[in-house]
């Protein structure tokens, strides 16, 4: 209900803005008393939802209501004073907007992000590089070199310049990077969005030395009263307190940010070429400074998304090595595993045995607890045997129920202790059957696996819930599985 009537009051302010006489007091109070209900909006939505980033919202609501009396300030000398010197108190007022959004932007780019997203930096600087030499050129030197004016009316000129620059770069950190993409977080970066807009068309009639017309000072009037509206609106919105939760991974570098990226990595070279096309080279210095800057930007970036690459990976084949359940090496790993062991158990003359284990009735199980208390009994058996092996075993899913461990310079004696020692540790009241082959020197590992799966069987057919020895390689008579 505060919503719909801030909305209403608010989009009345701004209707009226173009019915009242320019440049009149009427037009001042429109303009002021906009300004102010966009700040009691967002102080009362930063009380009221108690979110993680209401400081950042009181910092919003510092910045635009110096904004607004900046308006107010320069009103008061014109009206009442009929004269107003620039600068004066009132770009006080004008330019604590930049500080103070921006303070409000890192606070909540602190609060979105979990670690340091050097990516989102990158990207966040490379953009601000570019456009910053646009500002550079078109807006920062001709405030410096504008002759006539005191110095501090120099400073004053740059200042606004400098601060547009300052709230772009922590506009585009904060839509680079990590976090949620709510109603109140787009309602803030179209409100910034507007503010640099308005600037930059300002600042566009300053340099070609135009006055705009009544109808164009109106519509760059609505277009900041509208930036104050929307961040009013994004105050009171449901979704402003969770503006300053994180949202894990930041956005990947999609078409659209490459686009963006692109043609921030051009600007200088075509600046350089648009002046030498125009006859005269006004900015081959800071050109040049911009140029190395994004050139060393960009193999920075890439040299991030190689190593996250090569990170990736190295997961992917973690993950195709791994059981995604239980967390034990799965049935490829184990066929390179085994290989390995039997060579090595070859050159040094060392004993090597594999024990193939089943969970008994296991599907009765699954029948009778459903299939995640079956997956959760393979977790927890999974858990309980690795406790129980030495240092030097491996265990592994081999499929299903199934696991099989290596148990390397082990004789038969000593892999039938472990085995008993893991049929002790099975959860839940649970038992297993194991066949146990002990590797006779020269078969193969495909043999050895073979033997003690034809031993798993027999132990199964002779009742479960024990351990059979597989036969010697030469009398072993294999059952088909």
């Amino acid at each position: 209900m505060m919503l719909r009537g801030y909305l209403v009051a608010a989009g009345t302010c701004v209707a009226l803005s173009f019915l009242v006489p320019d440049g009149s007091s009427w037009q001042v109070a429109v303009q002021v008393l906009t300004g102010y209900l966009a700040v009691a909006a967002v102080v009362t939505g930063a009380l009221r939802h108690r979110g993680a980033g209401r400081a950042a919202w009181l910092a919003f609501a510092a910045g635009i209501g110096g904004n607004v009396t900046g308006i107010l300030v320069e009103a008061y000398n014109l009206h009442v004073n009929n004269e107003y010197e620039a600068p004066g108190w009132a770009d006080l007022g004008y330019l604590s907007l930049y500080p103070a959004l921006a303070a409000g932007l890192v606070l909540l780019i602190r609060r979105r992000s979990e670690g340091h997203d050097w990516g989102a930096l990158v990207d966040a600087t490379t953009v601000t590089t570019g456009l910053g030499l646009l500002a550079w050129v078109f807006m920062i030197r001709p405030a410096i070199t504008e002759a006539g004016l005191s110095p501090l009316a120099h400073l004053a000129g740059v200042a606004y310049p400098v601060g547009d620059v300052l709230l772009l770069a922590m506009l585009a950190r904060l839509l680079l990077g990590g976090g949620t993409r709510s109603t109140a977080y787009r309602l803030i970066g179209a409100s910034a969005c507007l503010f640099l807009v308005g600037d930059v068309t300002w600042a566009v009639y300053n340099t070609v030395g135009v006055e705009p017309g009544p109808a164009a000072h109106r519509l760059l009037g609505a277009v900041y009263l509208l930036a104050y509206v929307l961040f009013g609106y994004a105050g009171l919105h449901r979704s402003a307190a969770q503006i300053g939760e994180s949202a894990g991974a930041p956005p990947k570098l999609g078409p659209g940010l490459l686009v963006l990226l692109t043609l921030a990595s051009l600007m200088a070279p075509l600046l350089l070429l648009g002046q030498i096309a125009a006859g005269e080279v006004t900015d081959a210095l800071p050109i040049a400074i911009c140029s190395i800057v994004l050139f060393l930007l960009v193999v920075i970036r890439m040299a991030q998304l190689l190593r996250q690459l090569e990170a990736q990976t190295a997961r992917v084949r973690e993950l195709s090595r791994t059981d995604e359940l239980t967390g034990l090496p799965n049935r490829r790993a184990w066929g390179s595993e085994l290989p390995a062991a039997v060579e090595r158990a070859r050159r040094d003359g060392a004993g090597l045995a594999v024990a193939m284990l089943d969970l008994d009735h296991f599907k009765r199980f699954n029948d009778e607890y459903g299939h995640p208390a079956g997956d959760r009994l393979l977790k927890s058996a999974a858990a309980a045997w690795s406790e129980q092996l030495r240092g030097t075993d491996h265990l592994a899913r081999y499929g299903g129920e199934e696991f099989i461990a290596l148990l390397p310079g082990a004789d038969t004696g000593e892999s039938l202790q472990v085995l008993r020692r893991l049929m002790a540790a099975t959860p839940l009241g649970q038992t297993f059957s194991a066949g146990l082959a002990q590797w006779n020197g020269v078969e193969t590992s495909d043999e050895l696996v073979a033997r003690a799966d034809a031993a798993l069987y027999t132990a199964k057919r002779a009742g479960r819930d024990r351990v059979e020895v597989a036969q010697p390689a030469t009398d072993a008579r294999l059952t088909p599985r």
